[in-house]
């Protein structure tokens, strides 16, 4: 598919739009979980580390599923993906309202859910990106702004609907206001060139289906009897001129009983089937090979390689306190009466505000996007450091609103993968990151819940979150500085839509 120079603008706001609403609707409640979190622990009485898998695998599986939610977006389009997936995460919600156990919850809730929002991301952000060049980073900062006010809206709404209806009322809602993700995915309209010409088509897809059994040695009845007429007919107009005419009518009469008599359809068809599924299991393997080939060559670009340690080490320790924090205030014996508002809440606004500051930052050319992602990294982990000293809701605040600005790095992060590897390999390389950010969102509650298990308070839990991002914002900001292009020159050997970091920060 061939798209044309992107709009920045037009139709391109109503996708903003309908992105923004499909994250609100569909990460709402994955992301305000903990309020759930709190009633899953009281309802079926497991350990916090057992019972921290059902937020982790919701947030996490749908990007450990990345690769294969881009396949699905860049075979079937982002508006058929969005629409399947409204359906996955609604009935996986309403499901979820008759767990009888945690393992049930594991997936209904973990993996239908989580399945379902990687889906709908990978597609939101996919053509997005199509319909913006020079507002990318505004674009991305608004549309995932959406599942932050989600955050925002739901940690009240799902507590609130909680006391209304009980735990299984409130999933059965908020699945029923999951299915207006239909609507919006129906209007994410893919960007196409109308006049460019069509793709050509590879020589399996040009062949008909009855011509390829003339790239094997096999021989169908039809082939021996023109084999058959070909030859007795030269041979008869060489020897004898006038009858040639004659015989070749009569051998025609003769071979036309022949074909009726000795023909079989069923032995054709199988040959032809079985002559086809083995040219198209030729060209999936070349295609797998193609795939495995470009992915080996964006790992040889030492800032993707940093990249998704940063990501994966990022995810195992900025990703617990969303869903932890309440426990975290109740552990530190903090008085209800002395909450104002839900600690999940003010991650979920700040994180909104942050969102947007990053992605305007992001565009202005005198900002280095990846120094600037580096930065929140290295404040994250300074921050989580900072969550053990915290003994009062007003602390606890304060850090919270730190942490859900800084995790606002969300929407500048498809910003700088774009720039690292160019917008053609966009989608292959962010389902890869992607990948090991599901794996740090699966990974990162159940340890930090491990930690508690094991020595009954989070201090040393979140000492290790701490540790985990610091580590990867160094390591990043290793791989991304300039010294390294002037000693080995590798910025000139970078793909035309490649660039360095040094040029990215003019671009």
């Amino acid at each position: 598919m061939v798209f044309r120079k992107p709009p920045d603008g037009g139709w391109g706001w109503v996708i903003v739009v309908v992105s923004f609403f499909t994250q609100f609707l569909c990460y709402g409640s994955p992301l305000a979980v903990g309020v759930l979190y709190l009633e899953w622990l009281d309802a079926f009485g497991e350990g916090k580390g057992k019972t921290a898998w059902v937020g982790s695998l919701a947030n996490g599986i749908g990007l450990l599923a990345s690769p294969v939610c881009s396949v699905c977006v860049s075979s079937f389009g982002a508006r058929p993906v969005a629409i399947f997936s409204g359906f996955m995460v609604a009935g996986g919600l309403m499901m979820s309202s008759f767990a009888p156990n945690i393992y049930f919850l594991y997936v209904s809730y973990g993996i239908v859910v989580g399945l379902g929002c990687g889906l709908l991301y990978t597609a939101t952000v996919t053509i997005t990106c199509q319909y913006f060049d020079k507002r990318r980073g505004l674009a991305l900062g608004l549309i995932s702004t959406g599942s932050s006010v989600g955050l925002f809206i739901y940690a009240a709404l799902q507590r609130e609907l909680i006391e209304l209806y009980g735990l299984d009322g409130c999933l059965l809602i908020v699945g029923a206001l999951s299915l207006n993700i239909l609507a919006c995915g129906s209007l994410m309209r893919p960007l196409e060139s109308s006049n460019s010409p069509p793709p050509e088509k590879t020589c399996v897809d040009i062949v008909p289906d009855q011509y390829f059994v003339y790239h094997e040695k096999e021989k169908t009845v039809e082939e021996n009897i023109s084999i058959l007429e070909k030859g007795y007919i030269d041979e008869k107009c060489v020897n004898n001129v006038p009858d040639c005419k004659q015989d070749s009518v009569l051998n025609k009469n003769v071979l036309s009983s022949i074909n009726v008599n000795e023909k079989d359809t069923y032995k054709k068809k199988v040959v032809e089937q079985t002559n086809f599924c083995k040219q198209l299991a030729k060209r999936k393997w070349q295609l797998y090979l193609t795939y495995w080939k470009e992915t080996m060559v964006l790992f040889k670009n030492k800032v993707f390689s940093a990249l998704f340690v940063a990501i994966l080490l990022f995810d195992i320790g900025g990703f617990p306190p969303s869903l932890l924090m309440e426990d975290v205030a109740r552990s530190a014996n903090i008085s209800e009466d002395d909450y104002y508002m839900p600690l999940i809440s003010i991650i979920g606004i700040m994180t909104t505000v942050g969102k947007l500051v990053l992605g305007i930052l992001a565009d202005f050319k005198w900002v280095n996007t990846l120094y600037l992602y580096v930065t929140t990294l290295i404040m994250t982990g300074v921050a989580l450091f900072a969550i053990p000293f915290a003994k009062s809701y007003l602390t606890l605040a304060m850090l919270s609103a730190i942490l859900g600005f800084l995790t606002g790095n969300w929407s500048i992060f498809p910003y700088v993968t774009t720039k690292t590897v160019g917008i053609e390999k966009l989608t292959h390389a962010y389902g890869i990151l992607m990948f090991f950010a599901g794996l740090g969102n699966s990974l990162g509650p159940p340890i930090v819940g491990w930690f508690y298990d094991w020595t009954q308070e989070y201090d040393t839990a979140f000492y290790f979150s701490g540790f985990c991002v610091l580590l990867g914002g160094f390591l990043l900001l290793l791989a991304a500085l300039p010294c390294w292009n002037s000693c080995t020159n590798q910025s000139s050997k970078l793909p035309p839509n490649t660039y360095s970091y040094k040029v990215a920060s003019n671009a």
